[in-house]
């Protein structure tokens, strides 16, 4: 892809345009969900400017940036998923899988063996990597409603076979877990809720 004028002037009245070529309303469902990730992917970017300037060993830095990466550019794919309408989706284009989603699986549980059980919720804070973690989660989960509210207001609006809302709830159980466990690795404090 190339991209040679950043701006267009098309969108200056309410609309854009979908892979494909279809004029919609910026309101439209499908621009909200792929918006979404969109700025989840865009603090994914903070959290990993943050980490890798942390004061940390080279080898958590190294291991949590290269998720990080790896989740930025599944991002990309589920946000040209929704940027494509089903009828001019490429069957070989770039998307999240069920093995995608496994990986994340996996990722969650090795993480999970470095933590210890969790005994109250956590409040977000504590550091900057922490905070922009937490803050990330909650783009997130505010994404996988973006596209169920897409997928309820329009039933064909995503191919049968997509596996973006169940990569996106997997993607916060994962940015929860990773949150608490690059804390830990970089020294942040984890605050836990106190009743009141």
């Amino acid at each position: 892809m190339r991209i040679t004028k950043v701006y267009t002037r098309t969108g200056d009245l309410g609309t854009t345009r979908l892979v494909g070529g279809q004029e919609v309303s910026k309101a439209h469902n499908r621009i909200a969900a792929y918006g979404t990730v969109d700025e989840l992917n865009a603090i994914l970017g903070l959290i990993r400017t943050f980490a890798n300037r942390a004061d940390a060993l080279e080898s958590a830095r190294a291991r949590l940036d290269q998720m990080l990466h790896r989740v930025q550019n599944q991002l990309f794919d589920v946000g040209a998923e929704l940027a494509t309408p089903p009828a001019v989706m490429r069957p070989d284009a770039p998307r999240v899988t069920r093995d995608t989603v496994t990986e994340m699986e996996g990722w969650i549980d090795t993480l999970n063996e470095d933590l210890g059980p969790l005994v109250e919720f956590v409040l977000p804070g504590g550091g900057p990597v922490g905070a922009f973690f937490h803050q990330a989660r909650t783009v997130c989960r505010r994404g996988e409603r973006d596209v169920v509210a897409l997928i309820t207001s329009d039933p064909d609006a995503t191919a049968a076979d997509s596996h973006v809302v169940e990569y996106l709830n997997r993607l916060s159980d994962w940015l929860f877990v990773a949150g608490r466990w690059a804390a830990k690795q970089l020294g942040e404090p984890e605050f836990l809720w106190e009743r009141t």
